[in-house]
């Protein structure tokens, strides 16, 4: 049987002045996103991954770097190293927003600092292992530079979890925001973890067309 408000005469009946506002309360207690520091960092959030995938797609189109260091392991290692210094530029405005805005108190306590530095834990083992199995060239997208790879890396932490880098990368930010007891280092790991999931929409396919690619000129 369909569900029917009119014994209760309808949504006209209900009193919006007693819905309780307590969460959009806590929100603007505790952050604030005019703050510029909180702007700078969801900047530098968002354009790190836009700023990577454009430089490599439009190297792999043009070859413009390979031209440029004249060999596309020296262009590869230049943009690997403009990518650390981003992901440094990133981190600094990060801490910096959790720095200018408020801690949740209830964050504050040892419970949650052990839950914070496991996840860091878990967070840098899978960045290293990550970096560890794909090599500088293979982490810094040398495959976009004609730079490919014999087979698909299967070991760990590959055999665990998929793009453990971006993973692990967004681990680390959740386990630091806890650390902090910061709501607005919360916020921005979840704007971390949107950006890598839109990334990986684009990087994903793009990479699997390069190998098939490949396959098909080997045969």
């Amino acid at each position: 049987m369909p569900f029917s408000l009119d014994c209760c005469g309808g949504l006209n009946n209900v009193d919006y002045s007693k819905v309780d506002l307590l969460a959009m309360s806590l929100l603007s207690d505790y952050m604030d996103v005019t703050d510029p520091n909180f702007i700078m960092a969801v900047l530098c959030i968002a354009f790190n991954p836009l700023f990577w995938n454009l430089v490599a797609r439009w190297e792999h189109t043009t070859r413009s770097l390979t031209r440029i260091f004249r060999s596309p392991y020296t262009a590869c290692y230049f943009l690997g190293v403009v990518i650390i210094l981003l992901n440094f530029l990133r981190s600094h405005c990060f801490g910096e927003a959790m720095k200018s805005q408020p801690k949740l108190p209830q964050l504050d306590c040892l419970l949650v600092y052990y839950a914070s530095v496991t996840l860091m834990a878990v967070g840098v083992l899978l960045v290293t292992s990550s970096f560890l199995a794909l090599g500088f060239i293979g982490t810094f997208l040398g495959d976009y530079f004609g730079i490919l790879m014999e087979a698909k890396v299967t070991s760990f932490p590959f055999n665990v979890i998929d793009n453990p880098m971006y993973w692990g990368s967004t681990f680390i930010y959740f386990g630091w925001s806890l650390m902090n007891a910061s709501p607005v280092g919360l916020v921005l790991t979840v704007v971390v973890a949107l950006c890598y999931t839109t990334a990986l929409l684009y990087e994903g396919p793009f990479t699997e067309e390069i190998y098939r690619n490949k396959a098909l000129k080997c045969k």
